[in-house]
């Protein structure tokens, strides 16, 4: 694989994301994907749920391109409610490790004032590197 952790020496482990990625390949740059099924269907009113089903998503537009969980390199995450996020850090986890497995990339999470579909709580974009030999 062609990606490397960018670990500044001295300074603590993160958990759950990376500080930094280098990488090399074919970069794949999938659009912001909301907690909807391929019918449109918001996946319930819970943060969980919504964040599960965005991720599903990114690993099926990843697909297409040939790539996986592990070929990511940066996600952002757009969260309505700030406090909501950290509250559900566990399930979320959870979650997170079932879809992507134990592949932490580097990772924003802001909070936004509200995102264009209006029962979305989460939105997650990402950006990925193939290896050219993968």
């Amino acid at each position: 694989m062609t990606h490397r952790v960018l670990q500044p020496d001295g300074w603590p482990r993160p958990s759950g994301y990376a500080n930094g990625i280098a990488a090399t390949g074919t970069g794949i740059f999938v659009a912001g994907q909301i907690g909807w099924d391929a019918q449109h269907r918001l996946a319930q009113d819970d943060f969980v749920a919504q964040a599960r089903q965005a991720l599903l998503n990114i690993v099926a537009v990843l697909g297409e391109a040939g790539a996986r969980p592990e070929h990511i390199v940066r996600l952002t995450w757009y969260v309505t409610d700030a406090a909501q996020y950290r509250d559900e850090a566990t399930r979320l986890g959870a979650v997170y490790r079932e879809v992507m497995g134990k592949h932490y990339p580097a990772m924003t999470a802001v909070q936004v004032a509200a995102l264009i579909e209006p029962n979305a709580l989460v939105e997650i974009e990402a950006t990925a590197v193939v290896p050219d030999d993968a």
